[in-house]
C-alpha cells in the first residue's frame, strides 16, 4: 500500500495521470491459483478428486432431495384434486336477524346503507339470507335473496327488490 501512495505522490508531482483502480494489483502471495481437480493422477487432487472412494456420491452428482431409490416424499403425498370454477359469483351475506337489530323501526335498506353501517364491503355483491326473524316492514334492495329471506320480509309487510 505504501508503494501505491509513493507512486501517487510521484505522479502528482510530475503532472502525470492520477492513480486509477485498474492500476491496483493484489499483494504478492495473496492470491493462489485455482486447484483443478480430477486431471490425472500426477496432480495434487487427481484420481478421486476429493470425492472419497466408491459409492454413488463419488461417481456422479446426486440430487439434493434424493432418498435412496424409494419414492420421494413429494410423490407419495396425494395431489390437489378438484376444480375451481372461475365464473362462480361470491356474495357477502347479511342475515335477517342483523337487519332486525340494526333497523328496529323498519324503513328502506339499500346496499349503500349496509356499507355505511359496516355490514358489507363496498363494491361487492350482497345477498340477504333468511337466518333469524324480522317483525318490522323493511324495503330491502340487494343483489340476491334466499327464498326464505324473501318470504319472511314479505310476510312482515316489507319488500325485497333485486338490484
Amino acid at each position: 500500500m505504501a508503494d501505491t501512495k509513493k507512486a501517487a505522490a510521484k505522479a502528482a508531482s510530475e503532472g502525470a495521470a492520477a492513480l486509477k483502480v485498474h492500476h491496483l494489483r493484489p499483494a504478492p502471495g495473496a492470491k493462489s491459483a485455482k486447484i483443478r481437480v480430477g486431471r490425472g493422477e500426477g496432480g495434487k487432487r487427481g484420481k478421486t478428486a476429493g470425492r472419497g472412494t466408491k459409492g454413488t456420491k463419488a461417481r456422479y452428482q446426486v440430487p439434493e432431495g434424493f432418498q435412496g431409490g424409494t419414492t420421494p416424499l413429494h410423490m407419495r403425498f396425494p395431489k390437489l384434486r378438484g376444480f375451481k370454477n372461475p365464473f362462480k359469483t361470491e356474495y357477502q351475506v347479511v342475515n335477517l336477524d342483523w337487519l332486525a337489530t340494526h333497523y328496529p323501526q323498519g324503513g328502506d335498506v339499500s346496499i349503500e346503507d349496509l356499507v355505511a353501517k359496516g355490514a358489507v364491503r363496498d363494491g361487492e355483491l350482497v345477498k340477504v339470507l333468511g337466518t333469524g326473524e324480522i317483525a318490522v316492514a323493511v324495503n330491502v334492495t340487494a343483489n340476491a335473496f334466499s327464498a326464505s329471506a324473501k318470504q319472511k320480509i314479505e310476510a312482515a309487510g316489507g319488500s325485497a327488490t333485486t338490484a
